[in-house]
C-alpha cells in the first residue's frame, strides 16, 4: 500500500485508515477561485473576465452595441467565452457588477423584471389586521418586491448598467418576442405599486418606496444600488443597459427579434489564442512547454479534425492536472488527460463493474 503523502491521489478508495491527506490539496485553479483565493464580492465569472482574451471583432461589436444602444446577441459553442466577454467589458469600463439572468424553458419576462412574494405579504396582512395595524402602507408592499436582473438593469443611471441574458436559445418560444417592447422602450411598470397611485384629480404626490434589486456583490460602483427608490411603480432607464444575450445556436429567432439586436458569432480559439489563454490562467505553470504544446495539439486535433465538441476549460483542466509535482504511476497521467478532454457530445460509459 503506497504512502498517501507521496501519491498524487489524495483519495484512494481502498478502505485505508483515515488520514489528513486533504491538507495537501493545492491552491485552486484561477478559474475556480473559492475560499481565501477570492475577495468578497468578486465572483468566479468576474475573475474569468480579467483573463479573457478579447478579439478585434468582439471589440468592434461591443462598441457598436454601446453606441447604438442595442442588445448584442452572441452565438457560439459552449466554452468559447460568451459570458466572460461581459465581465471583461465591465472591468475595463468600470460598470460595476454584471447582472446575470440565466434562461430556462420556464423563464418568463416577469421573472427578469421583478418578483413579488404574495404569500409573505398575505401573512403580514393577516398579522397586521389581527393587531389593528394599517395594512395598505405602500412601503410594506414594496418590502415584498425584488427587482430581477433585467428590471435592475433598467434602473436610471448616468452610466449604462450591464446585463447577461444567458442561453436565450433555451427559452420558451414567446420570450424573445416579449423582450421586444422592453428593448424598444427601456421601461416597465410594477402593477402591485402602480395601482396604489392616486387619481390624476388628486393633488397627492407620487408614491415613493424603496425596493431590493438584483445586485449582490460589493462592487463600489453598484453596491449602493442594492436598494433603490422608485416612484409611481414605474422604472425607466436613463442610459440603455449593455445587454449581452448568449446563445449556443440551438434554435432560430424571429426576424423581429433579430432586427433589434446586433449579432456576433464567437469562434473557437486557435493555437496562438489558446497559448495566450493558458499563459493568462496558469502563470505559475511549471510543466514543460513541450508537454503543453502536445496537449494543445491533441485538443485541436480532436476539436477541429475529428469535430468533437470540446471546451477550452477542458484543456485548462488537463494542463492544471499535469503541472506542479504530482507523482503519476504507469499510464495514470495519460488516462487522466483522456478523461479530462473527452468529447462533450459523446458518452463516457465504461463496462459495468461487477
Amino acid at each position: 500500500m503506497s504512502d498517501p503523502n507521496q501519491d498524487w491521489k489524495i483519495f484512494r478508495g481502498d478502505h485505508r485508515d483515515p488520514h489528513d491527506g486533504i491538507d495537501r490539496l493545492p491552491k485552486a485553479p484561477s478559474w475556480r477561485p473559492f475560499g481565501t483565493d477570492i475577495s468578497p464580492g468578486v465572483s468566479r465569472r468576474k475573475r474569468r473576465g480579467e483573463t479573457f482574451q478579447v478579439r478585434p471583432e468582439e471589440v468592434e461589436m461591443v462598441n457598436a452595441a454601446l453606441y447604438l444602444r442595442r442588445p448584442l446577441l452572441i452565438t457560439g459553442k459552449p466554452g468559447t467565452g460568451k459570458s466572460s466577454l461581459a465581465y471583461a467589458v465591465a472591468r475595463e469600463l468600470n460598470l460595476g457588477e454584471v447582472l446575470y439572468w440565466p434562461i430556462t424553458t420556464r423563464t418568463t419576462l416577469k421573472d427578469g423584471l421583478y418578483s413579488y412574494d404574495a404569500i409573505g405579504r398575505l401573512q403580514e396582512v393577516k398579522q397586521s389586521e389581527a393587531k389593528g395595524e394599517q395594512v395598505d402602507d405602500p412601503q410594506k408592499i414594496a418590502n415584498y418586491i425584488t427587482l430581477g436582473p433585467l428590471g435592475t438593469a433598467l434602473l436610471p443611471s448616468s452610466r449604462p448598467r450591464i446585463l447577461i441574458i444567458d442561453e436565450i436559445d433555451k427559452s420558451d418560444i414567446d420570450l424573445p418576442n416579449d423582450l421586444l417592447t422592453i428593448f424598444e422602450e427601456g421601461r416597465f411598470e410594477i402593477p402591485e405599486l402602480a395601482r396604489l397611485e392616486p387619481d390624476e384629480t388628486e393633488s397627492e404626490k407620487q408614491i415613493t418606496v424603496r425596493v431590493r434589486t438584483a445586485y449582490t456583490d460589493d462592487e463600489e460602483i453598484t453596491k449602493a444600488d442594492r436598494k433603490v427608490v422608485i416612484q409611481g411603480g414605474r422604472i425607466t432607464c436613463q442610459e440603455f443597459p449593455l445587454v449581452l444575450l448568449t446563445s449556443n445556436g440551438e434554435r432560430d429567432f424571429p426576424p423581429a427579434f433579430l432586427r433589434r439586436c446586433l449579432r456576433l458569432t464567437m469562434r473557437e480559439p486557435d493555437r496562438s489564442e489558446l497559448e495566450r489563454i493558458i499563459q493568462a490562467h496558469l502563470t505559475d505553470c511549471d510543466v514543460a512547454a513541450e508537454e503543453i504544446s502536445q496537449l494543445i495539439g491533441t485538443f485541436l486535433e480532436r476539436r477541429d479534425k475529428k469535430k468533437q465538441q470540446l471546451a477550452t476549460d477542458q484543456l485548462l483542466n488537463a494542463i492544471f492536472m499535469v503541472t506542479r509535482e504530482r507523482n503519476f504511476v504507469g499510464n495514470e497521467k495519460k488516462n487522466l488527460q483522456e478523461r479530462l478532454i473527452a468529447a462533450l457530445d459523446s458518452s463516457m460509459e465504461e463496462p459495468r463493474r461487477k
